[in-house]
């Protein structure tokens, strides 16, 4: 994958400001007028961040603390900053978050704001990603910040050698080629199913032409699409195709060829690329696979949003709209492997002469987000993978398994 140009732009920026921008902390709060802006950014690009932003801050006068925030510790970090009444000022926010956050009050209603912010208007974003992917119960209560669709990953060189000469372009074909791929030796594996997956299982009921929704709105996962889905999940584990082991390291497996075909992000590149260079021109991306009525893969992006009650929002949104300017999202691309959201960055001729680049913004169009009901990843996410998981690792009673996932989501809705 080619270096992009940017980073080093970025890179020398940074080191003439001699970087205005506080290191990162574990701590965070709505500041006063005259203090630092405080930023959670989640998991470890916190150090990155704070190098996109140097420009901002050299400029504003405003200075930024950054507060790195692991993704599994936002929930109770969240739950503290509501009860006590003290939040950040800018938040990004998981997809899956949007609604949890919203419910709890944590995040400013923005549509009154927006005429005094132009750069964070609908029609900066791609189509899809604004709109649907920033409001709740008809409030724009955030705005796009990073993309984040799923590709297959395959090592082109181990499936050559196995007799494999093109990516599967279905799921049936990925299965039998997984197949093929596991039977090179004992520990050996054709694909990799993180055993945290929950949107997984849900992308292979779109592709079957299913939802989870059903049509007032309510979680429905009795469908044939989503037995087609489990039959899939569930096949790969009974092949012996994926590990068993819930620490498996999927960036680790697909380097060592352990694991040679996954479904990931855009961030996964540049792990691969920056860890293992010597496998260029040995791995590549593909387009997820088709299910047996249509292509269909996972928008999973993460937006940025100001803390209900910050002290400082017009600061707030301008960070926010320096955020959204398509230069910016570039650099954060270059630096930080994370797609824009600009539509014209997704635009960008020099961004998309990437042969990879081209694949996630091809991949996009196939993309949707997960449902917005109340708490996915405590609560429906959670049930689904505890059904899957019972079934595939443990050997539980399919249909039992199931009936208890049908029973336990029957009366949520994302009304």
């Amino acid at each position: 994958m080619k270096s992009y140009a940017k980073a080093a732009i970025a890179a020398a920026t940074v080191a003439a400001l001699g970087l205005a921008v506080s290191g990162c902390t574990s701590g965070g709060g709505a500041t006063a007028d005259d203090g630092p802006l405080t930023v959670w950014i989640m998991g470890d690009s916190g150090a990155n961040f704070e190098q996109l932003v140097a420009p901002w801050v050299e400029e504003s006068g405003t200075e930024v603390e950054v507060v790195a925030i692991p993704w599994d510790g936002i929930d109770e970090r969240l739950t503290t900053a509501v009860a006590s009444g003290s939040g950040p000022d800018v938040l990004q926010v998981g997809l899956s978050k949007l609604r949890t956050f919203a419910d709890a009050g944590a995040l400013l209603a923005l549509d009154d704001h927006l005429d005094d912010h132009p750069e964070l208007a609908a029609e900066n974003f791609a189509a899809g990603i604004a709109g649907e992917a920033s409001a709740v119960a008809g409030e724009i209560v955030s705005v796009p910040w990073v993309s984040d669709t799923r590709v297959l990953f395959t090592r082109t060189d181990i499936l050559a050698e196995n007799g494999i000469d093109a990516p599967p372009a279905t799921w049936e074909e990925l299965r039998a080629d997984a197949k093929t791929l596991a039977g090179r030796g004992e520990g050996q594996y054709g694909y990799y199913i993180p055993q945290w997956d929950s949107p997984l299982p849900v992308v292979m009921t779109w592709s079957n032409g299913g939802d989870i929704i059903d049509a007032d709105g309510n979680v429905d996962f009795d469908t044939p699409e989503f037995n087609e889905a489990v039959d899939l999940y569930t096949g790969l584990y009974a092949d012996g195709s994926v590990p068993t082991n819930g620490d498996f390291d999927q960036t680790q497996g697909f380097i060592s060829g352990v694991a040679p075909m996954l479904i990931s992000g855009p961030y996964l590149s540049k792990s691969i690329a920056d860890s293992a260079p010597e496998l260029e021109g040995k791995w590549n991306v593909s387009m997820a696979p088709e299910g047996s009525a249509s292509a269909a893969s996972l928008f999973a992006g993460s937006n940025l949003a100001v803390w209900h009650n910050s002290t400082r929002v017009d600061d707030s949104l301008d960070l926010l709209e320096y955020l959204s300017e398509p230069e910016t999202q570039l650099e954060w691309y270059a630096i930080n492997g994370e797609l824009p959201t600009n539509v014209d960055a997704l635009a960008d001729e020099e961004f998309l002469s990437d042969p990879l680049v081209q694949v996630y913004a091809d991949q996009l169009g196939d993309a949707r987000i997960l449902p917005l009901v109340p708490n996915w990843d405590g609560g429906v996410g959670a049930d689904l993978l505890t059904a899957l998981n019972s079934i595939a690792l443990n050997g539980e009673d399919r249909d039992t398994a199931l009936q208890a996932l049908f029973d336990k989501t029957a009366e949520i809705s994302i009304n």
